[in-house]
C-alpha cells in the first residue's frame, strides 16, 4: 500500500553544533530508510536562554551540499525568508540547487519572522510582506518564466535573465510557508503548496485540519481549487533521549510533541493524512542519525 503522504524530516538547526561529515550521514541514512524529503531552516541566528547565540549554516550553499551527496529525496528550505537575499539572487541559488539534485527541490518561501537576526546581519526587518510581495513576484517570474522586469518600491530589476534556465518546466514547485490572511492572499494565486508550522495548528489533527478549512477558503476566494493546492505541516515529534528543543519559538511551550512507539508515530502521520496533508516535516527532538534509523520503522509500519 502506498504511504498516505509524503513523509520529510528537517536536519539539525541550532539543538547543537553538527558539522559536515554528520550531516552528510544523516541525510544519505533519512534516504536509505525511506524518507521522501529533507529540510533545512534558514535561519542566521538565533537565541538560546542561558546559552550563546548560536545560527546554523546557510540554508542555500547547505541545500547544494546535501543535492551532491543524495539521490532521490526531494529537498528543500523550510523556508526561506525573502527577506535575507536579493530576490533574483533566491531564484539564480534555487534553479543551482534544483539542476545540481537532478529537479529534487521544493522552494518553499516566507517573509521571515526573528527581528534579531535581521538586525544582526543588517537586513530592513519593517514592511516584511510587502517587501515578500515584491520579491515573490520576483522569483516566481524568473523559476517559471526564465525572466523577468520589475519597478516596485523595494526591489528593481531590469531584464533579468535566469541562465542557466530550470531544468523542468515551469521550474521547482513553490511552497508558501505562511498561513496568514495576506500571506495567502499574494502567494495563493501562484504556490502549489502551503505549509503550517506545528506551533501555529497546536501540532494535532483536528487543529491541522481546522487550518486546512480556512486556507482552502483563502484558496477559493482568490479562484483556485484546494486540490490544486498542496497542504503540508510540520510536525514535532519528541523521542526517547530527547533533550528539549533549544529554538526561540512562541507557541512552543502550549505544544504537546507527538510520542510513543514506531507505530504511534506511524499512526499520528497517518491522522494528519486523513486530516487533509500530503506532505509533513518531522521535527525531531532529539535530532540525530539514530533518531532518523529509529523513524525508519514508523514508515515501514506506515506503508
Amino acid at each position: 500500500m502506498p504511504r498516505p503522504c509524503r513523509i520529510g524530516i528537517q536536519l539539525p538547526e541550532i539543538e547543537r553544533r553538527v558539522d559536515w561529515p554528520e550531516l552528510f550521514s544523516m541525510a544519505r541514512t533519512a534516504e536509505a530508510v525511506g524518507f521522501d524529503s529533507l529540510w533545512l531552516g534558514d535561519h542566521l541566528l538565533l537565541d538560546r536562554p542561558g546559552a550563546a547565540p548560536r545560527g546554523p549554516w546557510e540554508v542555500w550553499t547547505s541545500l547544494a551540499a546535501l543535492a551532491a551527496v543524495t539521490e532521490r529525496v526531494e529537498l528543500g528550505p523550510l523556508v526561506a525568508s525573502t527577506n535575507f537575499h536579493a530576490p533574483a539572487m533566491l531564484a539564480k541559488q534555487a534553479a543551482t540547487v534544483d539542476a545540481i539534485s537532478g529537479g529534487r527541490l521544493i522552494v518553499g518561501l516566507g517573509a521571515g519572522w526573528n527581528e534579531r537576526e535581521f538586525r544582526a546581519f543588517g537586513f530592513p526587518y519593517d514592511h516584511r510582506v510587502s517587501r515578500f510581495e515584491e520579491a515573490f513576484a520576483i522569483i516566481r517570474g524568473l523559476l517559471r518564466d526564465g525572466s523577468v522586469d520589475f519597478d516596485g518600491r523595494y526591489y528593481h530589476v531590469v531584464d533579468c535573465v535566469l541562465d542557466p534556465p530550470t531544468g523542468r518546466p515551469g521550474g521547482p514547485p513553490l511552497m508558501l510557508g505562511s498561513v496568514s490572511p495576506r500571506m495567502l492572499r499574494i502567494a495563493l494565486p501562484h504556490v502549489d503548496a502551503w505549509n503550517v508550522w506545528f506551533s501555529d495548528y497546536g501540532n494535532t489533527p483536528e487543529g491541522f485540519a481546522r487550518v486546512c478549512d480556512r486556507v482552502h477558503r483563502a484558496a477559493a476566494g482568490v479562484g483556485r481549487a484546494p486540490e490544486d493546492v498542496a497542504a503540508t505541516a510540520a510536525a514535532f515529534i519528541r523521542l526517547p533521549g530527547a533533550t528539549g528543543r533549544p529554538v526561540v519559538d512562541p507557541g512552543l511551550a502550549s505544544v504537546e510533541p507527538v510520542r510513543g512507539s514506531p507505530e504511534d508515530i506511524a499512526g499520528h502521520c497517518d491522522a494528519m493524512a486523513r486530516a487533509g496533508a500530503r506532505h509533513l516535516q518531522l521535527v525531531v527532538d532529539p535530532i540525530s542519525e539514530t533518531s532518523i534509523e529509529w523513524l525508519g520503522e514508523s514508515l515501514v509500519a506506515l506503508g
